[in-house]
Order: C-alpha cells, then sequence, then structure tokens
C-alpha cells in the first residue's frame, strides 16, 4: 500500500519547532502566511490549514502554513493552556511557557517573503451590526474578517484592509450553507478602541506594515466540517485577490470535508513501522522500538506524540487515537528492504513497513536470515514463523490492531535486533 507521509518540517535553527510549511513556486516572493491554531479549542482553525497543508496544490506564487501553533493547548482542547497566546504579542515576560513560541512566529511573520497573514479562529455566535438576540449581535465574533484599522501605509501591497475583507465578506455571502451563516468585516479599530487585541497577532503584523486579517468561523455552527469550510472558503478568497493559482483534490462540500478530517492518517515510527490511524484499537502493546529518540512521522500535520507513565499517546489535534506500550529493541542496520511473501498463491515483495492484502492466505517466504514473528498465530515449539501458510482464522483476534479486527502485525528480526514490521490486512 502506498501512502504519503507528512514530514514534518522544523527549522529548528530559526524557527526552533514551529512546524512550517512551504508551498513555493520559484522566483516569486508574494506568500501568504496561515497560521491555525493559536487557541487550542478552536478547531475549525486548525483543521482548515491541516488541509490548506495535505490537500492543496499551489501553482503560482507562495503559500507558508503554521497548522497548529499552540500545539499543547491543541491536544487538550484549551484555549491556551499557559494563558492566552493571542494576547502576548506586545509584551511578555523571560519566564512564559509560551516565549519561545512567540518570539519565533514573529520572526516568521515578519520575513521579507510574507506579504499577508491569516489567523483562523472559530469565535462565538454570529456578528451582526446590530443586536438581533444573544447569538446574533455585535459584541458575537463569528462569521467574520476581522480587521485592526482600514489601511496600512500608502502603496502598502494588500494595505487596504477594509477594502480586502469586504471583497471577501461579499464572495463567502454568496456560498453560504444557510442563509443565517452570513460573514460581515469586524473592524476593532484596535489602535484606539481595543486595548486587548493590541496584544494581539495580527496587531502585531499590522504595526510592522504587513497586512493581517482574522477569519472567525462560528463556534454556533452545527458541524465542525461547516466551520472548516467556511475557513477554507475565505482562504480561497485571499488566494485569488493575491493571484495565488491553486488546485484542490477534493470537492468543497461539508461531506468531503468531514470525510477528511476523520481519515486521520498513517503514524511512521523509525522508518520500519507504519500505523494506519483509522479504527485503530485504543491501546497496542509490545511496539518495538528504540529505549530513546524515536522519529515520529505523520501523514496529518496535527499528529503528535505525548509520553506518558512508560505510555506513548498518539493524537490527532484533540484526540488521543491509541496508545502504544513499548518493547525495547537495537534497530538492526543490515535488514532487506523488501520481504518475499506468497499472497494467495501470488509470490511478490514487499517493501519495510507497508501493507499488504490478503484474500485468502499468505506465507512469508525465506528472506535472506531474518526471522519472522506472526503477532496472533501462534505454533508451540516454533521460533521462526516463516514457511507457514496462514488464514484469517489462524490469527488470535485479541491481537489485530484495529477495531475491525482485520489488520495483524508480521515482525522481522535479525540476530535478535529489530529490522521492520510488515502489515497483513484481510478483505
Amino acid at each position: 500500500m502506498k501512502f504519503f507521509l507528512f514530514i514534518l518540517l522544523y527549522f529548528s535553527s530559526l524557527y526552533g519547532e514551529i512546524q512550517l510549511i512551504k508551498k513555493e513556486n520559484a522566483d516569486f516572493n508574494t506568500t501568504l502566511l496561515v497560521i491555525g491554531g493559536i487557541h487550542g479549542d478552536e478547531p475549525g482553525g486548525y483543521f482548515a490549514a491541516s488541509i490548506l497543508a495535505t490537500h492543496y496544490e499551489i501553482e503560482s506564487k507562495n503559500l507558508w502554513i503554521v497548522p497548529n501553533l499552540n500545539q499543547k493547548s491543541i491536544q487538550q482542547n484549551s484555549r491556551g493552556i499557559y494563558g492566552d497566546m493571542n494576547r502576548k504579542f506586545s509584551a511578555i515576560t523571560e519566564n512564559d511557557s509560551d516565549k519561545q513560541t512567540i518570539e519565533e512566529i514573529k520572526k516568521i511573520i515578519l520575513e521579507e517573503k510574507v506579504s499577508l497573514i491569516l489567523n483562523l479562529h472559530d469565535g462565538h455566535g454570529f456578528y451582526r451590526k446590530e443586536k438581533q438576540g444573544n447569538i446574533f449581535n455585535p459584541n458575537a465574533w463569528g462569521q467574520t474578517c476581522v480587521i485592526d484599522q482600514c489601511k496600512l501605509k500608502e502603496n502598502q501591497p494588500f494595505g487596504n484592509l477594509d477594502e480586502i475583507a469586504s471583497l471577501v465578506k461579499e464572495n463567502l455571502n454568496k456560498k453560504l450553507l444557510k442563509s443565517h451563516h452570513s460573514f460581515d468585516v469586524r473592524n476593532t479599530n484596535t489602535k484606539f478602541d481595543d486595548e486587548a487585541m493590541q496584544l494581539s497577532l495580527t496587531y502585531f503584523a499590522v504595526t510592522n506594515n504587513k497586512p493581517a486579517f482574522a477569519i472567525e468561523s462560528s463556534k454556533n455552527l452545527s458541524s465542525l466540517s461547516e466551520k472548516v469550510f467556511y475557513q477554507l472558503l475565505a482562504i480561497e478568497e485571499f488566494m485569488k485577490i493575491m493571484d495565488i493559482k491553486f488546485t484542490r483534490k477534493f470537492d468543497m462540500n461539508e461531506k468531503e470535508i468531514n470525510t477528511i478530517i476523520e481519515e486521520y492518517g498513517f503514524v511512521s515510527i523509525n522508518n520500519n513501522i507504519s500505523l494506519n490511524l483509522k479504527d485503530i484499537k485504543n491501546s497496542l502493546s509490545f511496539i518495538p522500538i528504540k529505549s530513546t529518540n524515536n522519529l515520529f512521522n505523520f501523514s496529518s500535520p496535527l499528529g503528535a506524540v505525548e509520553y506518558s507513565k512508560g505510555k506513548i499517546e498518539i493524537f490527532i489535534a484533540n484526540k488521543k487515537l491509541t496508545e502504544l506500550k513499548p518493547q525495547y529493541f537495537k534497530l538492526s542496520d543490515s535488514c532487506p528492504d523488501t520481504y518475499k511473501i506468497e499472497i494467495d498463491g501470488n509470490v511478490t515483495s514487499v517493501e519495510k513497513a507497508s501493507y499488504f492484502f490478503v484474500n485468502d492466505d499468505f506465507k512469508i517466504l525465506k528472506n535472506d536470515g531474518v526471522r519472522v514473528n506472526v503477532i496472533g498465530y501462534y505454533s508451540k515449539g516454533v521460533s521462526n514463523e516463516e514457511e507457514i501458510l496462514l488464514k484469517q482464522s489462524d490469527m488470535s483476534e485479541s491481537f489485530s490492531l484495529d477495531t475491525l479486527k482485520k489488520v495483524y502485525r508480521v515482525e522481522f528480526y535479525k540476530n535478535d535486533e529489530f529490522c521492520t514490521t510488515l502489515m497483513v490486512k484481510f478483505k
């Protein structure tokens, strides 16, 4: 099975541990910077940024994405476990746990290439200029394009903030799922009227002559897919204004967006184990890894790992999908990259750390001195389970990896050092 691994891009020499994804084209300086997850309890923003990273191709100019700025808060579904990160851009104390992240995102914002910044949020209610009840009123933030002021200095590219926000609003309101989802422009007039917003990311940007907007989908929308739908529509409108040409790998509707959100993708461990996170059991035992310095790569930008009480917890955004109970091994450096397997009577070679699919039966063939351990199959007195024809009925369901009880592990060792795991999936 071929799948796309999204390698987390860390620019540690410049940006520390912020995940910055760059989709660039040569000879272009026009760059849109999209930031999701500054508030960890606003999933519409960070899932939109994640889908932008994985399901869009940029054909002209540049797109930079920080999908999960406040990763720890996202995992805990908290606005900010160290306080409101979006109120720390004017001043921050040396001992504040968010200080490194704040300083790093500031450097990214001030990069010469960055032409316009979008900060993605979910806000309460539905903004209306006149009060129409507790949800529809001037104090609400949902369904808004937020600006700090009308314009930047003269001749600043994309500096006419009010004009741009108004155009985005008008185009979004032509594509509403329901009429009461309408967008509007909210100008906080930050310099004169809003002391709290003077501490925000967008105000830091505009005071440095960087055009910046906040996009707020409503927390009162009925589903996460609706929030993401509007976030992505808004981002697309900004890309059109900036003449950033793009294609996406899905049709823009709630059903397809929801499918993407629930896919979860894969995690690769040390490049020799791959786990499909969809339908994975909530706990897996005896996972062969190193005692330290394990490398986890996710196909989702929202993937994260947490070590807790000897276990390894696997997250996508704020959802813990499984916990791994490790078994420590030294990794062999003399293992083959492919393994010979007979699948339904046909001999084939399967790449390390991949999946293979079986209708009826399979047999692991001899592979250059490599010992085989089929997890879920037991034969008394047999230490090497190669050359044994196996069916799904031969497997103990308690050792399956998935809740559907169709996926099992086949582990390979050389001189008692771990090589890789292949995953067999019965159809």
